[in-house]
């Protein structure tokens, strides 16, 4: 056998070692491997390297030491603390996890298992809950037992990037847009463009950049979600306690959350309430789609609006339920498309507002109102207009075609 680029040969009795290292490594010990079979362990490296991570040629005639077999190992093979296949577990839940969405006790729980992965699992049923199969939106109760299956931790890839974009200071930013902050949450103005947490395609998530950024805080979790294009306020738990109490807050409607969208058309009349159920479909070869559907979930909002223009109008979306893409599919189900929405808007509408300098989707949440989760005082907190949607605003108040603001 021979090296593809140099011709070197590899003595034929580890052959058989070359082709299957894997095979070979599962069946020892890393430290006794290191210790007894150094030069087996150069060879059985030698695949992996010639696969494009180290070219073996400029190591092939380095004194065989046990800290340079190491670091071939370290190149060639993942490490157990890297890449660990956990057996069958059982967690019982108890009242600090009491109430929370079943996805997101395991995104948690299971920590280096990418997303994707874990929503494998709870379609294929492998995640029970007393025994039995459950949904992502289960609300966990205390005393419950959840199965967690055999699943291989791994995330180093993307938690590397992430460490590494934090140390560039390319998210230092984000402690400057801190609009409220005590020892239990914070409130951040997210701005459109950031995903809230690491996904498919997304590396860096707002919610690992920030733990990075915070190591001095232990515990942080999104208590709710902004869609990557949205701007504006999101809050941040710094606690299990807060977390859960916010999301009592969520599910009991005492949390109000108003958007500011700027929608297709002059509106007609004052506010509005829209409630029609929403259900999440996926089309055959396409992205998940949210659809006014009669056996969807149930879903309020409430639009008033702010500034009439003679194509277009500016209104406060004040949320009742907090469905995914909630006030895009309501605003677009009443003949009102959000300006710049590429999935449920007007493509024509969308062109027409680009030409207006408007190269984002206009919904900003723009105000949070609720009682503190621990304190119960009042909390009223604005996320100020973003530059970019003010420009748009401003474009549209100098146009003599202008209705007066209502």
């Amino acid at each position: 056998m021979q090296n593809p680029s140099s011709g070197q040969s590899y003595p034929a009795g580890v052959v058989s070692v070359l082709l299957n290292p894997a095979g070979w490594l599962r069946q020892t010990r890393v430290g006794a491997l290191i210790r007894r079979h150094k030069n087996r362990l150069l060879l059985c490296t030698c695949r992996g390297l010639l696969n494009g991570r180290v070219h073996i040629d400029d190591y092939i005639s380095r004194p065989l030491s046990l800290q340079f077999c190491y670091d071939f190992l370290m190149k060639a093979v993942k490490t157990p603390s890297e890449s660990q296949k956990t057996g069958v577990q059982y967690v019982t839940i108890d009242s600090s996890h009491a109430g929370q969405r079943l996805d997101n006790f395991l995104l948690t729980a299971l920590k280096g298992v990418p997303r994707t992965h874990v929503y494998r699992i709870l379609r294929k049923g492998e995640v029970r809950v007393n025994k039995g199969r459950a949904k992502a939106d289960y609300r966990l109760e205390e005393g419950d037992v959840v199965r967690l299956p055999p699943v291989r931790r791994g995330g180093s890839a993307g938690q590397e990037v992430a460490a590494k974009a934090v140390a560039s200071g390319k998210f230092d930013w984000l402690n400057e847009r801190v609009l409220y902050e005590d020892e239990h949450l914070l409130v951040l103005d997210k701005p459109a463009g950031l995903a809230v947490h690491g996904g498919s395609g997304v590396s860096v998530g707002l919610i690992e950049a920030l733990r990075l950024l915070r190591p001095q805080n232990p515990f942080l979790e999104l208590a709710h979600r902004l869609d990557r294009d949205t701007s504006g306020c999101l809050i941040v738990a710094k606690s299990r306690t807060a977390l859960v109490r916010l999301h009592d807050l969520l599910r009991d409607g005492h949390l109000d959350k108003f958007y500011l969208a700027l929608v297709r058309g002059h509106w007609q009349g004052g506010a509005r309430s829209v409630d029609v159920a929403l259900e999440k479909n996926r089309p055959a070869g396409g992205e998940r789609r949210v659809e006014v559907g009669e056996e969807g979930k149930e879903s309020a909002s409430r639009f008033k609006p702010i500034e009439k223009f003679s194509d277009v109008t500016l209104v406060e979306i004040h949320l009742l339920t907090g469905r995914m893409h909630q006030a895009r599919v309501h605003a677009a189900h009443i003949g009102h498309p959000i300006a710049g929405d590429e999935k449920y808007g007007d493509p024509t509408f969308n062109q027409g507002m680009k030409e207006l300098g408007l190269m984002r989707l206009f919904l900003h949440a723009a105000r949070l109102e609720f009682r503190h989760p621990l304190s119960g005082r009042a909390l009223f907190v604005t996320a100020p207009h973003p530059p970019e949607l003010e420009r748009t605003l401003e474009q549209l108040r100098h146009r003599p075609e202008m209705v007066s603001a209502t």
